[in-house]
């Protein structure tokens, strides 16, 4: 197969109607896996949107993808802060100088 710059489009077109049919099939990957693309695309879109001199609708685009994101990311969002705190907090204990 020769590849092209049509050739990842093409991909990408296949592999989101895999997921759809997935969905329709009764397996729920492809669910978990639009509901964040669709706010990803919403910020790629913004970003293009303001490359190109559009920067009301880019801005726009990108506030509302973002705070989509915002929510749908937000249990991952809460691990990554956990587990940070906790690292903090560890190394605190290992350093034993006294700040007093």
């Amino acid at each position: 197969m020769r590849m092209n710059k049509h050739t990842g489009l093409a991909v990408l077109l296949i592999f989101f109607g895999a997921l759809i049919l997935l969905n329709k099939t009764g397996f729920h990957i492809g669910h978990h896996v639009m509901s964040i693309l669709f706010p990803a695309a919403m910020v790629g879109l913004g970003f293009v949107g303001l490359k190109n001199g559009k920067s009301i609708i880019g801005w726009i685009l990108i506030g509302i993808g973002g705070l989509i994101l915002l929510g749908k990311l937000s249990g991952l969002i809460g691990l990554l802060v956990a587990i940070g705190l906790i690292g903090y907090g560890v190394s605190m204990l290992r350093c034993k100088k006294s700040v007093y």
